[in-house]
């Protein structure tokens, strides 16, 4: 498969909007001093010019991930929630789990953009993964397998682009205002 190439396009009239983003690690064994995935997203965050709001590890078990989930989704200023860990297919990988039932809506393109993605740099080990993303009370949620390279993949590759409202032809960004519609 070639690879796919960028269309994106920034808007340069516009004025970037920054955004609240959370960023939390799903493992037993990561530390502070040894999470290499979530020090990488916080820097690709920062050097997007959107704001860091939380960093937290939290353990590989339903209700604590999803108690920390909702605690960012009800927090005021929390635009997006990234996860990184537990989206493989072991039985300590509950991320999926306990954030899936939080949606108000899925998502989908987010998975099949992240399997192109990865199918470029891992191959067929592409289906050992079940990143996914949705929408919860108007908060974006996504969730990322734990290698630094599957969350470089999709900052590089997806989220840089959908979180910076001056991407045409369109972004998640812009639609934001909408997300609690009815």
């Amino acid at each position: 498969m070639a690879p796919v190439e960028n269309i994106s396009r920034i808007d340069n009239t516009k004025t970037f909007q920054p955004l609240n983003i959370a960023v939390l690690t799903i493992s037993d064994t990561r530390t502070a001093k040894d999470d290499r995935s979530g020090d990488r997203l916080q820097k690709m965050i920062t050097d997007a010019a959107h704001k860091c709001v939380a960093r937290q590890i939290i353990k590989d078990e339903i209700a604590p991930i999803r108690d920390a989930v909702q605690s960012h989704i009800e927090a005021a200023g929390t635009d997006v929630v990234i996860t990184t860990g537990g989206t493989g297919l072991t039985g300590r990988d509950v991320t999926v789990e306990a954030i899936k039932p939080l949606y108000d809506k899925e998502i989908e393109g987010f998975a099949v953009l992240m399997h192109m993605l990865s199918y470029q740099t891992v191959g067929t080990s592409t289906m050992a993964s079940r990143a996914c993303a949705g929408l919860a009370k108007g908060t974006m949620l996504f969730t990322l397998p734990g290698s630094p390279g599957a969350c470089k993949d999709a900052w590089n590759g997806i989220l840089l682009s959908q979180l910076d409202n001056r991407h045409k032809p369109c972004n998640l960004v812009t639609l934001m205002p909408r997300f609690l519609e009815s």
